[in-house]
């Protein structure tokens, strides 16, 4: 039992962390409806970014974080207003073109400036080790994962669901020219909302290094599994891909543990029966465009 729960709680934390990490995917993908192919670029970015302040420049874990959403989502808006605007009206074949040529220059740029070689952050001695609730061990750096993920989930559906801007980007993606009539800035509008799915990119690749490693060839290893979460969920809403994500997290987990031999295509099986039966992903609709 006690292992059974440890298991729980790993793949609950793995399931966060796959959240953040591809939520801002599910925003440009479901409610922008641009197929953003280099999000796990950003990821990338994010992850060096803390990965250098902590390592090499002594910087508190903590007080990378932010650096690293700041500098993802600054890089995210600064190719938003030069480059990616131009692709939103073409098609999704372009889109994918286009953004899977950006992920292999990212990656050819950052194994010419980092090297090839697989590296971690340097956490603090309070989020190393773990400790024991009745039997069950709790990994302190992952039980902070769950703690931030779930924080920013939370923040996350509320923002898109309950306030202003929210409103006017779901007005913007209905009906651009409807909502440019009303005075909403419909260009300032999709801009802030990629930089902030590219930011959470960046954040969700410096949680990660610790967990997942960082190298040149992050977003091409993880870029399957970023696909996956807004399929099984739904691009439709947020809430699809966060419960995808965890079962996708908890299902990884288990499967390596109990069948190590058949672990990695647990995941896929979980995608293909989930598909079979909501061809639209658990949460979502037929999208139009």
């Amino acid at each position: 039992m006690t292992s059974i729960l440890t298991n729980l709680f790993d793949g609950v934390a793995y399931g966060m962390l796959l959240f953040v990490l591809a939520c801002g995917l599910a925003v440009t993908l479901g409610l922008m409806n641009f197929v953003n192919l280099a999000h796990g670029a950003f990821a990338m970015a994010g992850g060096y970014v803390c990965m250098v302040l902590v390592n090499r420049m002594g910087w508190p874990f903590f007080a990378a974080l932010p650096l690293a959403f700041v500098s993802s989502a600054a890089i995210g808006i600064a190719l938003e207003r030069t480059l990616y605007r131009h692709l939103y009206t073409r098609s999704h074949l372009d889109q994918v073109l286009f953004t899977i040529g950006l992920t292999f220059m990212s990656v050819a740029a950052v194994d010419y400036i980092q090297g090839s070689s697989r590296v971690f952050i340097n956490l603090p001695a309070a989020l190393q080790g773990q400790f024991d609730v009745f039997g069950v061990g709790i990994g302190r750096y992952r039980l902070m994962i769950i703690v931030i993920c779930g924080l920013l989930t939370i923040g996350l559906q509320m923002v898109l669901a309950k306030t202003r801007f929210g409103s006017r980007l779901r007005a913007a993606v209905d009906d651009p020219r409807a909502a440019s009539g009303l005075g909403i800035n419909v260009p300032q509008v999709f801009a802030f909302t990629f930089a902030f799915g590219c930011g959470l990119a960046g954040l969700g690749g410096a949680l990660s290094a610790e967990i997942l490693g960082l190298d040149p060839y992050f977003p091409l290893k993880f870029m399957i599994y970023f696909l996956i979460v807004v399929t099984v969920g739904g691009s439709s809403s947020i809430t699809g891909p966060f419960l995808a994500s965890l079962l996708l997290g908890i299902g990884d987990v288990a499967g390596k543990y109990y069948v190590p031999k058949m672990g990695p295509f647990v995941i896929y099986t979980m995608m293909i029966v989930i598909l079979i039966w909501r061809p639209n992903g658990l949460f979502g609709r037929t999208a139009a465009r």
